[in-house]
Formats: structure tokens, sequence, C-alpha cells
């Protein structure tokens, strides 16, 4: 299963120690960042990109790409994908440039990666450098997708959006009765141990999802400050962790546990609810729960561009971007639930979406999905420097000695 929760979240455990070593843009006149008065509306010529997949973010976007290469030959003559975990990113950029050379064009990743990229100074800067590419960005937007994007900081355009969760995920003839608060969780883990799991946050966005929309559940003074700010919710974790067995390294194997009958109940997201039923990965008689009082933590995923190109990859590259956040290109992110719902500007709607998207949505979707994410209210995640802090803090006093390799 081609997922975004795997490696690339890892890499923002490691955010900490970039930005402490980090000192600035690397050296070399190649990853200095071209004027934006010195980028032309248009390539001179066609460029070849090479674009890097740290997300997953591929399975949402490669038709909006292929289809602005396939209308646009005079802008894109070629493209080259490839993919890497999360972590190798930051380094591979900074390498390249320091080297003179930008071998990677364009990334596509989630806010470990941007993070990571910010630390080590190895991103352009797209806004405000750029902004009269992008007239009315933050207007365009959905409001929660602007939120997202003003995590971005400018080194980064936010290109598909999501409601995450944190959602409960469960087989009803194991689980007749779904918890609906974190006080009715904690009891039924305890009346059933080890049946209850959710993923190493760090490396798992419903374990993520969880940890950040808990201090809204049980009230926590302060849900922006895991450190200072969630003292109900480190309590709860630690009482919850007495009846879950271990912590999966990743989502996938949660997933699996559920299908098998090891586990009856866990923390999910829409898009792990509905991907993994239309793989196949877990059976379509699964049923989905939350708890109150419920706030959605949204997630989002960006494009960002390496210093070090020329003006004409970079007049490319803004092209590219305006065509993938045209209404039209945005349906296309529906896909299969992977990021549900997808678009991150307005006015896009299923009956937009591809044919097999509006299929899989009809078959696999959930119909109360759309009354949720319109009635409860929505928070954006954490900023990476406070993930690093609250994935620290859960590892030290959670769940770090039982996760599995």
């Amino acid at each position: 299963m081609h997922r975004r929760s795997g490696p690339r979240i890892v890499a923002l455990v490691a955010v900490a120690g970039l930005i402490a070593t980090a000192c600035g843009a690397p050296g070399g006149q190649q990853a200095e960042q071209v004027g934006a008065g010195s980028v032309p509306a248009k390539p001179s010529a066609p460029v070849s990109l090479n674009i890097l997949d740290i997300a997953g973010n591929l399975q949402l976007t490669k038709p909006m790409i292929e289809n602005f290469k396939a209308a646009n030959p005079d802008v894109i003559g070629n493209i080259t994908y490839s993919t890497a975990p999360a972590p190798s990113m930051a380094g591979k950029l900074k390498a390249e440039q320091d080297g003179g050379v930008a071998q990677t064009h364009l990334v596509l990743s989630g806010t470990d990666g941007l993070s990571a990229g910010i630390a080590q100074g190895v991103l352009t800067k797209i806004l405000p450098d750029f902004a009269d590419r992008f007239p009315g960005l933050l207007d365009n937007y959905l409001p929660p997708a602007a939120a997202m994007q003003q995590l971005a900081d400018g080194h980064g355009v936010e290109v598909v959006y999501y409601p995450s969760g944190p959602l409960l995920e469960y087989n009803p003839a194991a689980v007749p009765q779904v918890p609906d608060s974190p006080r009715t969780l904690l009891e039924w883990a305890r009346a059933n141990p080890g049946r209850f799991q959710y993923a190493n946050p760090a490396n798992s966005g419903p374990g993520r999802t969880f940890l950040m929309g808990l201090p809204y559940l049980l009230g926590d003074v302060n849900p922006k400050d895991p450190e200072n700010g969630w003292e109900k919710t480190w309590a709860f974790l630690k009482e919850l962790g007495q009846y879950v067995d271990y912590y999966p390294s990743g989502t996938t194997e949660v997933m699996k546990n559920l299908a098998s009958g090891s586990v009856n109940m866990v923390m999910s997201t829409t898009g792990w609810d509905i991907n993994p039923r239309v793989l196949g990965t877990v059976p379509d008689t699964v049923k989905v729960g939350m708890m109150q009082p419920m706030t959605w933590v949204t997630d989002a995923q960006y494009v960002l561009v390496p210093k070090g190109l020329s003006a004409d990859q970079l007049s490319a590259i803004l092209l590219l971007i305006q065509w993938m956040l045209k209404p039209d290109q945005q349906a296309i992110a529906y896909d299969k639930g992977y990021f549900y719902p997808g678009p991150a500007v307005k006015g896009v709607t299923l009956d937009m979406a591809p044919r097999e998207s509006r299929d899989v949505i009809a078959r696999f979707g959930r119909p109360e999905y759309e009354r949720w994410i319109e009635q409860y209210p929505k928070q954006p995640s954490l900023s990476a420097s406070e993930q690093v802090k609250a994935f620290d803090r859960w590892n030290r006093e959670v769940g770090g000695g039982k996760v599995k390799k």
C-alpha cells in the first residue's frame, strides 16, 4: 500500500538536529535563489524536470502534472519521477547544491520534508517572492487549507489537503458500541486489554492525528503546546498505554492487525479508512466513529522548489503549480480516497472528479463524512518544531519502550 505516513513522518524527529546545524543557504553559486525579476513568464525553451516524491503524493497529483505536460509542450519537454524516504530529502538537496548542480527540480512533500528543507536552507522562497504568479492564493484555498498553507512560511505551495481525524475504526462484530469519548475509550481498553492499537505517532498519520487531537478532546490548557499545555493528554496516554500490547512502527501493520482480528479497534483518519478498503487490505465491514467534543486535525502536502534552479526551470515550475491549483485539476485529488477529500481550493466538488474516483467514493466513502467535515471545527497540525517535541515526549513517557521495530 502506497501511503504518506510511512518513513516520511520520521523526518520530523530529525528536524531539531537540522535546525541546530543549519547555517543558512548552502554555499556555491548554484545554491542561490534566482531573483523574481529574472524569471520570465514562460521559459525560453521546453525544460526537463526531475520530480522527487517523498510523501506518496504522486498518487494524487501525477495526472495533474502529466496533463500540464501534454497541454504545454512548449514549457515542459520531459519529466522524470523518483521516490525516496522523507528523511533523506534535505541531505540530498544540500549535497546537490553544495556540488553546484541541482539535479532535483521539484519535491512533493508533507510537513516533515518542508520543515527539514527550511531548516537546511535548501528551498526556494516562493512567497512572497513570486506572489504575483499566484494572485489571491490564500483566498482561493478552503479556509482550513489556507491555515495549512501558512505553516509553509512561503517555502512551499500546498496542493492537497484533508481534515484527517482522529477517528476510531473498528470491527462492529467485536465492538458493538464504539466509544464516544476518551473516557469511554479508556474504559473499553481496560475491559479489552491488547485489543486497541495505534502506531508510533512519529511514523503514522493516524497516530500523529490522535496525539494532536487529544488535547482538544480532553480540554487541555493549550492544544498548541505539547510541553506545557498537555497535562491531561500525557496522563491519559500513559493510562491508556497500560492496555496496549505494543505500538507498530507504521499504520499499515495496524490495519493488517485490524483485518486479521489481532486487534478490534484502531485509530484512523478519513484516508486510512477509505483507501485500505479500496485496496482490500481491510474488509469493507469495518466501521468508523468519533469521540466528542470532536475537532478535526488537518493535514496537507506541498510542492517544494529546491534552490539552484535556472530562471527557465523556475518559470516552468511556477506555471505547473498554477495549473495544479486549477479546480478541474484539483478534482483529481479525490483519487481513491487516499487523502479524502483531497482538494485544497474552493469550488471543487466530487462530481468534478474522474469517473473512477466518483465510483470509488460512491462505494467506499462514508455518507457521514461530508456532514462531519461540515459540522465540526478544524485546527491545523502542530508546527514541525512542536511535533518534534510531542513525539520526543511520547517516546520518553508513553510508548517508546513498546514500539515494535
